[in-house]
């Protein structure tokens, strides 16, 4: 049942994964995937597709925080557009491929999983932290597979890729500012390819709420999407003020946390 606290929340939500989507790069589905597992049940949605409909109404807000954040990362020349050019056709073929693979596995591992992926990203972070390379050796061959890899796991995970993405452009000699703004471009697209793998899957499915877009849940894509807008320019300033290992720190931080409580879920 769709109350006003709980549209409260989901608002309160969007504005935290705004400032998120800004600074870090990432469109957010690191935070909504694990609240959302934690409030739809409170919505009176079944369990056996909380874990689906999370993934996919993650990505669907991500479509929207990604664009805002990339835009605004594009005014202040944040994009490689070089870059994004050689990744997105194997990012939106891995969109796909992850949304189907999701809807395979028995709804119990995808929480463990997604743990395990976000565990293993911010040890990938930890460890780049002190990094100072700078010789780029991203080549097309190179971009596809990787693109294709970073989109597969992120559809399964219900993110937008960032948090493979922006250590990925980093370890490849992208600056960490140039980095995350990439990354915000990138997301937008893969999230769109995945979210329309779960639309396709859900419209089969006879145990969705009302107000439903296949596994997407309306009510809480609006409500975070509304916020969440307005709160990304704020982000995109905060990577203007600081430096890039802080940046690294706080993105591995938050890593750690979110991956510790999707294990022990």
């Amino acid at each position: 049942m769709v109350t006003f606290e709980l549209v409260i929340v989901l608002v309160m939500l969007g504005a935290v994964v705004g400032v998120l989507a800004g600074l870090l790069g990432i469109g957010g589905g690191l935070i909504i995937v694990p609240s959302l597992l934690f409030l739809l049940p409170m919505f009176g949605i079944d369990a056996d597709v909380a874990m689906q409909m999370a993934l996919a109404t993650s990505l669907a807000c991500i479509i929207i925080t990604s664009s805002s954040s990339a835009f605004n990362h594009y005014r202040v020349n944040n994009v490689d557009v070089f870059v994004v050019k050689f990744l997105i056709p194997g990012i939106i073929l891995g969109g796909f491929i992850g949304s189907f693979v999701a809807e395979f596995l028995p709804s119990q591992y995808l929480p463990p999983i997604f743990g395990c992926i976000v565990l293993g990203l911010s040890v990938r972070m930890f460890l780049s932290i002190r990094s100072t390379r700078t010789k780029r050796t991203l080549g097309v061959t190179n971009s596809f597979i990787s693109g294709a890899s970073i989109g597969t796991i992120s559809s399964l995970a219900g993110i937008g890729g960032g948090s493979l993405l922006v250590p990925f452009l980093n370890r490849h000699g992208i600056e960490m500012r140039k980095a995350v703004g990439t990354s915000s471009f990138c997301s937008a697209l893969l999230a769109t390819s995945g979210m329309l793998g779960f639309v396709f899957h859900g419209a089969s499915s006879d145990a969705l709420p009302a107000h439903s877009f296949g596994y997407v849940y309306l009510p809480a894509l609006f409500a975070i999407a509304s916020s969440s807008i307005l709160t990304s320019k704020l982000g995109v300033r905060l990577t203007t003020i600081l430096p890039t290992v802080i940046l690294k720190k706080i993105f591995a931080v938050l890593l750690l946390l979110i991956a510790v409580r999707m294990l022990l879920f």
